[in-house]
């Protein structure tokens, strides 16, 4: 069954089985200890780290191991703020962040303090321009990932870097997505990252801390990971995450090759073979293993429960998936269509065929999706005297609201209107969407008694 959801967690790395089986036999003792198994732990721990730091760029005493990637994060922003706590209690932040970033900076703004969401364009990138106009006289931190989890868009590190260090503002860069296909660009002064990403083991994280940066570490702290990380290391999780990621390293450039021709097959047969369907993300500047498309009158649900019953485990940023019935805050950032919404993206090793075989499975699995739903199978009939119409969807889940306009649209002449009563959040991104790629015109929200009223003006 083809896996296609390396951004969640990528399979155990072969590298990192042998190395964690290796390390449980030689790595189990206290590194703290003098005596021969603990010297034995110490010295498989330093090798591991400075292998890591050799990947990160960045010196061994500056990395430290913790029990996650969201743990790096919240650590890593915590400290940073507090060892700034003289400068500000301001954070900058991208609006396309991890959620442990955004969960951090609500965080933060709970006890006190008070962040900044910076703005994306359409395909997820900040402007580095627009992020320097964010920072400010009290910014203690700014954070910026280095590509997106959910898009596959790589942010202009560099750039945003040089903003920073022009502002006097360390920048945390949260590479848990690029770390294993290459350096994150100079500049940065904290990164994290999370093994299991580039298929290492869960429960490894890494947080860099350049020499120089202010740093505070909140919570209790004792003698391990040099203040940073409480607990007892685990030892044979850090041999093998620091193992894959010199093994994924070393295959980095000839895999990235391959598997950018394989998304790339992707991006262009999707649209291709599936009627009325977006692909999201920077189409260049992106990462060579993801791909995200949205498909109209689709709910992300079902799809993915048809493509999972056909073989293959996808992911999606769907609000029709997710448990706060709410779109992505990625997809809304980004202010693209959120329904129907498939994350692909491909492991080490991915073949051809499979890709090939997924590109045969997907359209019969939209298309029963839309037909169990009562998607219009095709353009909107000759129009009729009626100058308005309202439909009303209060109550229902995308993308009903959707394909409800969809239907009677051509029953207002051009230039009449169609009001969508709908109190579902997902309709304040899909109705506009949905315009765009139908040539339609989106007039704008109105308040209602229940939820909100967008109206469609027919333009053809």
């Amino acid at each position: 069954m083809p896996y296609f959801d390396a951004a969640s967690a990528a399979p155990l790395h072969p590298v990192a089985r042998q190395a964690l089986l290796a390390a449980l036999d030689e790595g189990w003792a206290d590194p703290a200890r003098l005596h021969r198994e603990g010297r034995r732990a110490r010295l498989l721990l330093d090798a591991a780290r400075e292998a890591a730091a050799e990947a990160v760029g960045c010196r061994p005493d500056e990395l430290t191991f913790t029990s996650s990637g969201t743990r790096a994060i919240h650590s890593g922003i915590s400290g940073a703020l507090a060892g700034r706590r003289r400068v500000g209690r301001h954070l900058v932040v991208s609006a396309v962040e991890h959620s442990a970033v955004l969960h951090s900076a609500a965080a933060h703004e709970s006890g006190g303090g008070s962040f900044t969401e910076v703005p994306v364009d359409g395909t997820g990138a900040v402007d580095p321009e627009a992020y320097g106009s964010a920072l400010r006289e009290d910014t203690g931190l700014a954070c910026l990932q280095s590509a997106n989890h959910e898009v596959g868009t790589e942010q202009p590190v560099a750039e945003v870097a040089g903003v920073c260090r022009a502002a006097g503002v360390p920048l945390l860069v949260d590479a848990a997505q690029s770390l294993g296909w290459g350096p994150v660009p100079a500049g940065w002064s904290l990164l994290t990252a999370s093994a299991h990403k580039w298929g290492g083991p869960a429960g490894v994280g890494l947080l860099a801390v350049r020499k120089g940066v202010r740093f505070a570490t909140q919570g209790p702290v004792d003698e391990r990971e040099s203040g940073r990380a409480a607990g007892f290391e685990d030892i044979p999780a850090i041999v093998a995450a620091a193992a894959s990621l010199r093994a994924v390293r070393a295959e980095a450039a000839a895999e990235s090759v391959r598997l950018r021709a394989l998304v790339e097959r992707i991006r262009t047969r999707v649209p291709a073979l599936v009627p009325d369907v977006e692909v999201v993300g920077d189409p260049l500047r992106r990462l060579p293993h993801l791909v995200t498309f949205s498909c109209l009158y689709v709910d992300g649900e079902t799809l993915l429960h048809e493509l999972d019953r056909a073989g293959f485990s996808v992911s999606s940023g769907s609000s029709c998936t997710s448990s706060t019935l709410t779109p992505s805050h990625v997809l809304r950032a980004m202010g693209v269509l959120s329904e129907g919404n498939v994350r692909v993206s491909l492991p080490a090793g991915t073949s051809d065929e499979e890709v090939d075989r997924f590109l045969e499975v997907l359209p019969p699995a939209v298309a029963g999706v839309r037909e169990k739903l009562g998607a219009p199978a095709a353009t909107a009939p000759s129009p009729a005297p009626a100058a308005s119409l309202v439909v009303d969807a209060l109550g229902r889940r995308c993308p009903i609201p959707v394909i409800e306009l969809a239907k009677v649209i051509g029953e207002v002449p051009v230039g009449g209107t169609v009001t969508v009563l709908s109190d579902d959040e997902a309709a304040r991104l899909d109705i506009p969407a949905w315009c765009a790629m139908r040539e339609q015109e989106y007039v704008g929200e109105e308040p209602a008694d229940r939820g909100s009223a967008y109206v469609v003006r027919r333009l053809s």
